[in-house]
């Protein structure tokens, strides 16, 4: 199977009055999610990973510090990181479901412990990357961050939430103020709805 661009799960303008612009998605979604899914496509064609599910070629094609698959895998994991990244939003976000604020309170003390701590993980990336809260191989949650395209699959560990901290994230309406969009977007945008369903 070939990689698909998604369709947003809600209106290019939607985020505009949370802190997300219509402008920002057009570039995001629309030209830099797009360039991940058509490389990616070029690159497998005629390789063993053509047809492969997305998930089996991010795994099959991360190797930390080696280049020999680095296309695939940069591209491959990208397309799977914004999938994510869109779903983890939703205009003026949402209600925390109880299950999830009592395994982020038993994980970090409080839940202003976790947002604190989820924001200087990204905010304390250097350069590229996303700032995660994933549900570790032992089940106890964690906050990590990942450089370039890395994403959590590439540990064993599951996804629950991520933030994209790469530049075309948040340039246009945050500038230089990673900490600020980190912020808005813990405050403002997730869906925690969705990200409690990955539990």
């Amino acid at each position: 199977m070939s990689f698909e661009l998604p369709d947003l799960p809600y209106a290019h303008d939607a985020l505009a009055a949370h802190g997300m612009s219509k402008e920002t998605l057009e570039y995001h979604h629309d030209i830099h999610h797009k360039a991940y899914v058509d490389n990616g496509n070029k690159l497998i064609a005629g390789t063993e990973w053509e047809g492969k599910p997305l998930e089996e070629i991010v795994r099959g094609t991360y190797q930390a510090g080696a280049v020999a698959q680095s296309g695939i895998f940069n591209n491959a994991s990208q397309h799977w990181n914004h999938a994510q990244f869109w779903e983890m939003m939703a205009p003026g976000g949402t209600a925390m479901p109880g299950v999830l604020e009592k395994a982020i309170t038993e994980s970090f003390g409080t839940l202003d412990k976790f947002k604190d701590d989820f924001a200087a993980a990204g905010a304390g990336q250097f350069g590229s990357g996303w700032a995660w809260l994933v549900k570790d191989s032992d089940g106890s949650l964690k906050v990590t961050k990942t450089e370039n395209g890395v994403n959590p699959l590439c540990f064993g560990q599951t996804a629950l939430l991520g933030c994209d901290v790469w530049e075309h994230s948040y340039y246009i309406d945050f500038r230089n103020k990673r900490p600020a969009y980190l912020t808005n977007f813990l405050d403002n945008l997730v869906n925690w709805e969705n990200v409690a369903s990955r539990m």
